[in-house]
């Protein structure tokens, strides 16, 4: 192994394949020769970095022969760069050679971000995909949240779906940006919302009060939120409501329901009353229906979350 003339910051393994290694997987090879965790070397595999004979390795499950060579790029390493977490906890509900579509716990951030770094949805998508952290490098995307097109907060639970492929990529996002994927969530409120149905149409940016808020404020941008209700509840007055995102702001349908003075249930930073039947940080907010348009088909596909059995408990 030695260091890579020419590029700073990498390193190369460049072997001929011992006898010892005769007939081993290629993913548990590059593991033992660098040191490095089988998820990095799944990760290294997936991004095209391994090479036998001088052709790219397209599976980890690949057998070697004595008198190979075997070569890998390792990229050196970052402390900010995302790291493979198999121990992250997520369902996938749906997994289509073009895109996931995962069902989110809540208490899971989407992507590393100032206040976590680590135990993240995209760390865990990571160790499960290897292959996605090719998509970290796309135009428009991030190193830190590879495939993933949106996000939900950490308190919120329910669907999201993540891209597989470039293509995908590029398919979803210019569909999430065009509005035509459709997003609905479910809430539950404090209050009694009367209009049966309603559009809260209200700009949204960072609170000159507060910064780590968001706020209804002109000169924000355009967000749109659409309700309807599902069921009036009582003692205490609530209203139980199916929302449709028309737009994608942060925080968006917490700052637009506490706006009109209906906060989301056990909402920490928007709202006011603590939900004791709720876990700390636990919104009642959940993302249950998801539609788009197959990137490759262009067949409509519909996916629907029930609530988690911590909310359906607190409407029982």
């Amino acid at each position: 192994m030695s260091e890579r003339p020419g590029v700073t910051g990498s390193v190369d393994l460049d072997v001929e394949v011992p006898t010892l290694l005769d007939g081993v997987r290629v993913d548990r090879a590059v593991s033992m020769l660098t040191g490095c965790t089988r998820s990095a070397s799944d990760a290294l595999i997936g991004a095209g970095a391994v090479r036998v004979d001088g052709v790219a390795v397209a599976k980890g499950s690949q057998l070697l022969e004595a008198g190979q060579r075997l070569e890998a790029t390792l990229a050196a390493s970052d402390p900010d760069a995302l790291a493979a977490e198999p121990d992250v906890v997520f369902d996938v509900v749906v997994e289509d050679p073009a895109f996931l579509v995962v069902d989110k716990p809540a208490g899971l951030v989407v992507h590393p971000g100032a206040g976590q770094r680590t135990g993240t949805l995209a760390a865990g998508l990571l160790a499960r995909y290897p292959g996605l952290a090719t998509l970290g490098a796309l135009d428009g995307a991030a190193p830190h949240r590879p495939g993933i097109v949106h996000r939900l907060d950490k308190g919120t639970s329910g669907l999201l779906v993540v891209a597989r492929t470039p293509e995908a990529y590029a398919s979803l996002s210019a569909q999430l940006k065009a509005r035509s994927m459709e997003r609905r969530y479910v809430a539950l409120v404090e209050g009694d919302v009367a209009d049966e149905t309603g559009v809260v149409d209200a700009p949204i940016g960072r609170s000159q009060r507060t910064p780590t808020k968001m706020a209804v404020r002109a000169g924000g941008r355009p967000a749109r939120t659409a309700y309807r209700v599902l069921e009036h509840r009582e003692p205490p007055p609530r209203t139980l409501l199916e929302l449709r995102l028309e737009s994608g702001r942060t925080h968006q349908i917490r700052v637009h329901l506490a706006a009109i003075g209906r906060p989301v249930v056990n909402d920490p930073r928007y709202g006011q009353h603590r939900e004791p039947r709720l876990a700390q940080g636990r919104v009642f907010l959940h993302a249950a229906s998801l539609g788009f348009d197959h990137p490759v088909s262009g067949e409509r596909v519909l996916v629907t979350s029930p609530l988690p059995a911590d909310l359906a408990a607190l409407l029982a």
